[in-house]
């Protein structure tokens, strides 16, 4: 019943039926390890392993009278089993049950986005490969800086990926933590040992110290991760936006035969997946929040954490699973255009081997002050940068016409990003 299914949609993990039938997972296994302390007569586990039954419409009719989710539940189970089942739930409080559950879910739900995030290194890994020297114009401040290659930004996305894909295994096991132990976590009702025996058989820890609930910075921490994952998806999704603009052209999101851009205007080819990214990037970050307020709550425990649980964990495992997908499909389905990428780069009247004068200039014997106010000058006059310095006898007292002209030259420029993009790949 622990390994009942390998379900492929998120969104079934939240179901009230998954839900229910983990609850029923715990309260049974909680029975079998008191069976073993022979406090339920073996014959009486059997009746509870083959007649309990969910009842989702008695389940929720109960509810609605008695406002309590988990004595609704027990009490429908028991009612399906005959005398046997007095006794479910004994010794346990809610929480055990709920707590419990909860981190199986999560579990689940963290398996599923790991593999998402697998798929987005898988593509990267290669696209770093295919593009690692195709030159490409690097920008900061939106301007232009030095040249890098489109390989070089796709290995940063990559190793960002791989550092979140490891975030989210240590979150996972951050979550994986359960509790037996009764109503404020003392064990008087509940031998530690049947927490020993159901969480072993769910593959989870004990609480080192419980109240009534598994402590809830466990839970931020969690959620804080899944924030910073939609982070990355974000810092993806725009940069393709910024190099899709029709003066750049360098990129473009997959586009369908059939597909049309704009109701108005039949030439659009607008970046949607990567604006829609973008925006769910927002909302999945917002659920960090009210996850890191859930941590205080009044003495042993309160209510007020689950309210919020019941909203945060399927919507941001839901969205984020859904942006993770569509990343893969706009990284999987991208268009690369590496001639305007090096048409990109001439504009430039190649002010980016201002570094390299400038550092040849120090080398030769002058100041640092000096010869940058002789390269800027230079730089930022309207003409061809190299021209310009050729043609001043500042430049030549310290730099030869054939050592200046070897200073422009894009493969130097270049020359480790091969050494980095094989770190990266490692």
């Amino acid at each position: 019943m622990i390994s009942r299914y390998t379900l492929p949609q998120m969104g079934s993990f939240w179901t009230d039926q998954s839900r229910w039938e983990w609850w029923l997972c715990i309260e049974l296994l909680a029975c079998e390890a008191q069976a073993r302390l022979g406090k339920i007569p073996a014959k009486d586990l059997r009746l509870l392993w083959k007649k309990a039954k969910i009842n989702p419409r008695e389940i929720l009719s109960m509810e609605a009278e008695v406002k309590h989710d988990i004595i609704a539940f027990v009490s429908s189970v028991a009612k399906s089993i005959g005398p046997a089942g007095r006794y479910l739930h004994m010794g346990l409080t809610s929480s055990d049950v709920l707590d419990t559950a909860f981190a199986c879910q999560l579990r689940e739900a963290g398996l599923l986005l790991e593999r998402d995030l697998q798929n987005i290194i898988s593509i990267l890994k290669k696209q770093a490969v295919q593009f690692k020297e195709t030159p490409l114009m690097g920008r900061t401040h939106g301007m232009h800086a030095e040249p890098i290659t489109f390989g070089l930004k796709l290995a940063g996305w990559l190793v960002e990926f791989k550092r979140q894909q490891k975030r989210l295994k240590m979150a996972m096991e951050e979550i994986s933590v359960g509790k037996i132990s009764g109503a404020v976590g003392t064990y008087s009702q509940v031998p530690p040992s049947v927490e020993t025996y159901v969480l072993k058989r769910l593959k989870l820890r004990p609480e080192t110290v419980a109240t009534q609930v598994v402590a809830r910075d466990r839970h931020a921490f969690f959620f804080s991760v899944l924030a910073g994952i939609a982070g990355s998806v974000e810092r993806v999704a725009l940069e393709i936006r910024h190099l899709s603009r029709t003066e750049l052209g360098e990129l473009m999101e997959p586009f369908g035969k059939k597909q049309k851009g704009s109701s108005a205007m039949p030439h659009k080819k607008n970046p949607i997946l990567a604006e829609n990214l973008t925006g769910l990037a927002r909302l999945v970050r917002s659920y960090a929040i009210p996850a890191q307020e859930n941590i205080a709550l009044w003495h042993e425990r309160d209510i007020s954490h689950s309210s919020v649980e019941r909203v945060i964990a399927p919507d941001a495992t839901i969205a984020l699973d859904f942006m993770l997908q569509r990343l893969a499909e706009l990284l999987g389905g991208m268009q690369v255009y590496p001639e305007r990428m090096w048409a990109n780069l001439n504009p430039t009247r190649r002010v980016v081997f201002s570094q390299e004068v400038l550092s040849a200039l120090v080398e030769k014997g002058m100041s640092r002050d000096e010869a940058y106010r002789l390269v800027q000058k230079h730089a930022l006059a309207n003409q061809d940068f190299q021209v310009g310095l050729a043609r001043d006898p500042e430049v030549l007292k310290k730099i030869s016409r054939r050592e200046l002209a070897a200073l422009f030259d894009w493969k130097r420029k270049l020359k480790h990003v091969d050494s980095i993009i094989k770190r990266a790949l490692k």
